[in-house]
């Protein structure tokens, strides 16, 4: 326009120290808005070309200049009225957003970084709130020779173990190197705590970090780290070797079948205590759980790797540790000793050596030396196991004594029934006969102890046996097409096979008179001559004590019964005197009835005979019942 306007004076605001512009004219007509707008767009576009007359006036703090400042309508917006500041981030230059991915590789490395500037994390456990590692040195006083070494580990994890590395840090990257089989790893780990770190490296841990990598080097079949792992915690750290550690490593040498060298760990590491020395003590208790399990894997991997010598020898070294158990007063959940496993390799063993495949020669140990002469193998193997079992604490366990029903009784059948002498079976093995009056469990028991269901007839109704019913254990195959049809079967019978003979049942038996008396003289002639019978099982109601019939048949015994002939008196029925018997309490009997048994066996010569409580219920009594069947498997006839 030709007409006259008045200058434009920049002020800057002082509250907002903002860039404003502020238009005066004069108030004539002729001053119009179109006047007004072609100035302010002239002066936002010096702003945008960085001007120097007016980015002077603009300040760091951004402003925005809107319409209602020069009295345009709120609802007009245009960017032509927004005047920015030149230090201030523009909404065009906003930082693009990081993906997820991009985020987690941004804190993973901030996080590796050893120089961070933020310092270690905060977050510790509630027993370590200064930031340290369990067995670590927060404060980094870890005992290290060479402060200024690395040795690089292929872990993400554990990148590299230097003067600053904690116990935890050691075990994670033993871990590591043990389950992906880590040569450089393992070898870099025993440089570090061999060489470079003494005694005192993780407050005294040491010796515990040796030991768990001694058990990866035999995991990875590194014999020799093993060994000077193994060493040198013997030599240096013996004040604190933990039993538990000794087992673990006594596990893994016998993973790399190096028997000798477990044994010497065995008797080094974790020997009985000394003489004067409490076995109730945590300490000693402790001592005697592990030499027990570590024993009992020497014996199991032993029956399993066909060496049965050694087999039998970690089986006495049991049975000598048992009364040791008893005294500590350790339970059987403290323990929990793998029975079943042993009684299965025992039994796998056998048969190999049944059937000649395995060599029962006394092998010689790895350094050349034999075994020791006086270890005789029993007839069966798992008879070993059964003598080491019976000094420890029993918990009746059904899975294992049906292992060991299974190891001892391969094979049954019913050979014949007699009525006289001469009709028995040929006198060629051990026989155990049990005899008691009617009803009182003969035929039960003898399906307990063979785990068979029906191998003698059970009945409610009392003399259902009529006869002397003989059943052959581990005949030979097939023997009973030879007893049926007279086929002639070729092969041998089992080394451990024997007899057992069900007695009919007297008292109840509802017989005549006179047959009565014939089983009376039979049993009579019976038990004078039969040349082979090894085992008498006389069997009395434990609810009841013994009867009149029972006390006739002791006397008898007491008179005629040979001196080479074991008697044994076997309560019965002991399950019903308990309500809800159970494997815990699976059966007692009454004190008067226990005191009236003994003075009946004193006043009819048998008072020394042992007593036996049993169950075919609960099956109570088991192991001590096959305890002198074994008399009759190992009968020499």
């Amino acid at each position: 326009s030709n007409r006259r306007i008045r200058p434009l004076p920049l002020l800057l605001t002082p509250p907002t120290s903002a860039a404003m512009i502020i238009i005066s004219g004069p108030q004539a007509p002729g001053a119009t808005l179109r006047t007004a707008v072609a100035l302010i767009s002239f002066v936002f576009l010096l702003h945008e070309n960085e001007a120097p007359g007016v980015s002077a006036f603009a300040p760091a703090a951004p402003s925005v200049m809107t319409p209602r400042y020069l009295g345009f309508p709120r609802d007009a917006r245009s960017s032509m009225f927004l005047l920015r500041s030149s230090s201030a981030d523009s909404a065009d230059q906003k930082t693009t957003k990081l993906s997820r991915a991009e985020r987690k590789a941004k804190e993973r490395a901030k996080k590796n970084n050893p120089r961070n500037p933020k310092g270690p994390s905060k977050k510790t456990s509630a027993g370590n709130r200064k930031g340290r590692r369990p067995g670590g040195d927060g404060n980094n006083n870890n005992h290290v020779n060479n402060r200024g070494k690395e040795y690089r580990l292929h872990s993400t994890a554990i990148s590299k173990l230097t003067a600053t590395s904690t116990a935890d840090d050691v075990v994670k990257a033993i871990k590591r190197a043990q389950n992906l089989h880590d040569v450089h790893d393992i070898k870099n780990i025993e440089n570090f705590l061999i060489e470079d770190c003494d005694e005192t490296f993780a407050y005294g841990y040491r010796g515990s970090l040796l030991a768990r990598l001694a058990v990866a080097a035999m995991h990875m079949n590194n014999n020799d780290l093993a060994r000077k792992a193994i060493e040198v915690r013997r030599t240096v750290h013996r004040s604190s070797m933990l039993p538990l550690e000794s087992a673990a490593i006594i596990r893994g040498l016998l993973r790399m079948h190096n028997v000798s060298d477990a044994i010497d760990v065995l008797d080094d590491e974790l020997s009985l205590p000394l003489e004067g020395m409490q076995p109730d003590t945590p300490e000693s208790q402790e001592r005697i759980t592990h030499r027990a399990l570590s024993i009992a894997s020497i014996a199991s991997r032993s029956f399993f790797e066909d060496h049965p010598y050694m087999g039998v020898k970690a089986m006495r070294w049991l049975a000598t540790l048992g009364p040791i158990v008893r005294e500590s007063g350790l339970t059987i959940a403290e323990l929990s000793m793998p029975w079943t496993r042993i009684i299965q390799g025992a039994a796998q063993c056998e048969s190999k050596r049944r059937d000649g495949t395995l060599k029962s020669k006394c092998p010689a140990d790895d350094d050349g030396t034999k075994e020791d002469d006086d270890i005789e193998l029993p007839c069966t193997l798992v008879f070993s196991v059964l003598d080491a079992m019976a000094t420890f604490p029993s918990d009746n366990n059904d899975k294992t004594y049906e292992a060991l029903s299974n190891a001892l009784v391969r094979r049954t059948l019913f050979v014949t029934g007699a009525v006289a002498l001469s009709g028995c079976p040929e006198a060629d093995r051990g026989e155990a006969a049990f005899i008691g009056r009617s009803n009182v469990g003969k035929s039960s028991l003898v399906n307990m102890i063979t785990n068979r269901k029906s191998l003698a007839y059970t009945s409610k109704r009392p003399g259902k046996t009529q006869q002397f019913n003989f059943f052959a254990v581990n005949d030979k195959p097939e023997r009973e097409r030879e007893i049926k049809y007279g086929d002639e079967i070729k092969g041998e019978k089992d080394p451990d096979s024997f007899y057992i003979v069900d007695l009919p049942g007297f008292g109840f038996a509802k017989v005549p008179q006179q047959q009565r008396q014939e089983w009376s003289d039979f049993f009579k002639d019976y038990v004078a001559n039969r040349k082979n019978l090894k085992i008498l099982f006389h069997l009395v109601d434990a609810r009841h004590g013994p009867i009149d019939e029972d006390s006739r048949i002791m006397k008898q015994v007491g008179e005629t019964l040979p001196k080479n002939v074991k008697y044994v008196v076997v309560l019965t029925k002991a399950d019903k005197n308990v309500k809800g018997p159970s494997t815990k309490n699976s059966g007692k009997v009454a004190r008067g009835t226990l005191e009236s048994v003994r003075e009946t066996m004193k006043a009819n010569g048998v008072g020394n005979a042992p007593v036996l409580l049993t169950s075919a219920e609960t099956k109570l009594g088991r192991d001590d019942l096959w305890r002198y069947l074994r008399l009759a498997a190992e009968a020499r006839v």
